[in-house]
């Protein structure tokens, strides 16, 4: 093969730091078109970002020359940087950790309404509730420390 092909789709998921609930509706929609541009920006196009008010999930295609790691912590470091510059200096802090979730293709319109529908998912879900659903799901054990 001449050329290197990939495509890699990531649910990802990440707090607000100590899961304050610092998104606010007025800041949620730019908050989030800011990620969807963050993304873009280093060449890892958003499918659908959303969330609520301590906690962000997005579904982006992972670029093949870009790490994991550093396309969630450019989105997170610049997101943060540009919430303490938007009108009323919203200070967005992020936790250290994130979970990162490959998805399929057939599954992306699963995923793209679950993320959609945050908000009716935790008017009877905790946030740590959604996380150990999660890591159930993709086989992995759920470590109390890991959303701390």
């Amino acid at each position: 093969m001449s050329k290197s092909i990939g495509r890699n789709l990531i649910h990802l998921v990440f707090s607000t730091k100590l899961h304050e609930p610092l998104i606010t509706d007025e800041l949620n929609p730019t908050l989030f078109a800011y990620l969807t541009g963050a993304a873009r920006g280093i060449d890892c196009p958003a499918i659908i970002v959303g969330g609520v008010a301590d906690h962000v999930h997005m579904l982006f295609a992972l670029n093949k020359t870009v790490a994991l790691c550093k396309a969630v912590e450019e989105i997170k470091k610049s997101s943060s940087k540009w919430a303490k510059q938007y009108r009323g200096r919203a200070n967005i802090y992020w936790q250290n950790g994130y979970g990162a979730f490959s998805v399929s293709p057939q599954n992306v319109p699963r995923v793209t309404a679950y993320i959609a529908n945050q908000e009716r998912h935790h008017v009877n879900q905790t946030v740590m509730d959604e996380v150990r659903w999660l890591l159930h799901r993709a086989g992995e054990e759920y470590d109390e420390g890991f959303w701390e």
